[in-house]
Formats: C-alpha cells, sequence, structure tokens
C-alpha cells in the first residue's frame, strides 16, 4: 500500500483545515475524505510508528490535539507532513490517504482495541521506550 498503484485515485485536492485538524482529499474516482490528524500521526507510515518488521509497531499515545503544521510533496506520488510534535519522517503516498480516509472506522476500532489491550489510553503520554538497536530514530 505504499506505492502508488497504476490505476489508483489520484488527489484532485488536499485542504488542511487547522482548527478542525483535518486533512480534507478528494480523489479522482469521486471519493473525498476528512481524515483527522491524529490518525494519520498514530497510523505515519514511517519507521519510527510501523517499527521495521511485523509486530514492532510502536503505539502512539498523547496525538489528539496533534496538528499539522506543514505539508511537502513528495514527487507526483506522496505528500509528507510535519506535525505539530515533531515527527516529519512519514511519507503518505495517496494510495495510503485512500486507505486511511476509506478504512477510518476499521482503523479507529483498532487502535482503541490495541490501547486497550496495552492498557493505555489516547491522551496518555508516549511511554519512554528502551534504547533500541535501530539508528535511524
Amino acid at each position: 500500500m505504499a506505492g502508488l498503484s497504476k490505476n489508483s485515485p489520484t488527489p484532485h485536492a488536499l485542504t488542511v483545515h487547522a482548527q478542525s485538524r483535518v486533512l480534507e482529499v478528494s480523489f479522482s474516482d469521486g471519493a473525498s475524505f476528512r481524515i483527522p490528524f491524529e490518525l494519520m500521526r498514530v497510523y505515519s507510515p514511517s519507521a519510527e510508528v510501523q517499527g521495521h518488521g511485523e509486530g514492532q509497531e510502536v503505539l502512539q499515545t498523547g496525538k489528539r490535539l496533534v496538528t499539522v503544521q506543514s505539508l511537502d510533496q513528495v514527487g507526483n506520488y506522496a505528500v509528507q507532513p510535519v506535525f505539530s510534535d515533531g515527527h516529519d519522517t512519514g511519507i503518505f503516498s495517496w494510495d495510503y490517504l485512500y486507505h486511511l480516509g476509506a478504512q477510518q472506522a476499521d482503523l479507529w476500532a483498532q487502535y482503541e482495541a490495541r490501547l486497550q489491550a496495552a492498557g493505555r489510553d489516547r491522551d496518555g503520554p508516549m511511554p519512554i521506550a528502551a534504547a533500541s538497536g535501530c539508528a535511524s530514530h
């Protein structure tokens, strides 16, 4: 899902709504989504969030009020947001934005289940991570 498939819809418009903290994206197939910044942040495709393989995901908390400070285009296939908490390494392809928009309900439910299983809540602070062998973050 990270890349851009040949027949994938492409965005016609992207609008950052700072006050309501959503990214509005309209696609070439007529679909339009309002993706909350919090959802984008907790599902960032970056290695910092996704890890380097299955089961290495890092549960994100305390992101409810995160904002997007800037949104830079990456080639003709993606955007890279800079979030107010300093996170700036996730590259969101058009396919991935479409996935986030189309699967919002399921993604929120999965996130809430992961929080509950970990005994955490959305607004809690990020736990301090133990030293890891990854030099990229």
